[in-house]
């Protein structure tokens, strides 16, 4: 076994502090990455906290994962030791299912195998990002260009990704009219996408603070969505929406500013249900639908796609021992617009 150290949450109730602990050896297949930089992601503390489903403890999360790789394995075809690299949510799947072998190892049919806070394929917990070193079987594993920040690629393995991926599906572009929903770690790299895909993106958002951070990222419109006649300035005009929070939030409210046959695209994780009212589907033909992250190879397009564009995630470089009162900040929408981990500091 490889002897590693991280930062784990020993229980719900705890935040993450120093722990040691084991990786696997490095199989044939595999390749053992040293974590440079890992992002901090809002699902990160919905998993410590158990908000979605109960967790496996200790755990160590991090699934946006940036490094060198150290070794491989004898059978590995794809990637060589110095070469720099990244993982993202997922470290397995059943890689046989219709899904699966469509690229879609998100959907696996059988269920993937995330990066943290669930059991591998062996039956052992995986443990993420927030550690000096990771073993994955090289089909997980996607290869990061040296023209970019690291530290800032680091985000896209889960932000970036997640929002690249409905806009790539839906076909967003030229001639579209895209919302953004909120501008946190999520949102900022939408609007990023959206605009260099060629849509016309317009921010909607509580804050009437964030308005400038919005165009400076490229949106051409800004929305305060508490200001009832800047709402309805906006009624029915967008073909998307790109639903970003993580937070509750009136769902109504959002589909009345969708066009005829708009679509709303749900990337946040709110913790509670959402109530959609009939109405405020059938009379315009709208749709609410929902996506993850991409599969490895849109993974990899998505980086070479930053790598040709100079995209990256605005961060917050932090010490490891910091993690707690970044999560307070990240809750309280107070970081542009992602931490991230500097993995020196362990």
């Amino acid at each position: 076994m490889i002897q590693a150290k991280g930062y784990a949450a020993p229980n719900p109730t705890t935040d993450p502090a120093p722990w040691t602990f084991e990786r696997r050896e490095v199989g044939a297949h595999d390749v053992q990455i040293e974590i440079f930089f890992c992002g901090v992601c809002h699902s990160d503390l919905h998993q410590i906290r158990n908000e979605w489903f109960p967790g496996i403890f200790p755990m160590v999360p991090g699934h946006e994962i940036v490094g060198r790789i150290v070794k491989v394995g004898d059978h590995v075809k794809k990637f060589t030791v110095g070469q720099l690299a990244g993982v993202g949510c997922m470290v397995d799947s059943c890689q046989v299912c219709e899904n699966c072998k469509e690229g879609l190892e998100q959907y696996c049919v059988e269920g993937n195998t995330q990066t943290y806070n669930s059991l591998g394929r062996d039956g052992a917990p995986t443990y993420g990002g927030y550690s000096n070193t990771i073993v994955v079987r090289e089909e997980f594993v996607v290869s990061v260009s040296d023209k970019l920040d690291l530290a800032a690629v680091a985000p896209l393995l889960c932000a970036g990704i997640t929002t690249y991926s409905p806009l790539r599906y839906w076909k967003v572009g030229r001639g579209h009219k895209l919302a953004v929903v909120g501008l946190g770690g999520l949102g900022h790299m939408g609007v990023k996408f959206g605009v260099a895909f060629g849509a016309e993106v317009t921010v909607l958002s509580t804050s009437a603070s964030k308005e400038a951070d919005a165009k400076a990222l490229g949106a051409h419109h800004f929305v305060v969505t508490s200001d009832e006649a800047q709402v309805s300035a906006v009624k029915g005009s967008f073909d998307f929406i790109l639903d970003t929070v993580s937070a509750d939030h009136d769902m109504n409210l959002y589909l009345s500013l969708l066009k005829t046959s708009g679509t709303h695209i749900l990337v946040g994780a709110p913790p509670k249900p959402m109530e959609v009212a009939a109405f405020s589907l059938i009379p315009g033909r709208k749709s609410v639908a929902g996506s993850t992250i991409g599969g490895i190879a849109e993974t990899q397009e998505m980086l070479d796609f930053c790598a040709e564009h100079n995209i990256v995630s605005d961060i917050e470089l932090i010490d490891i021992k910091d993690i707690a009162a970044a999560y307070e900040r990240m809750v309280k929408g107070d970081v542009r617009y992602r931490f991230v981990i500097d993995l020196a500091t362990l």
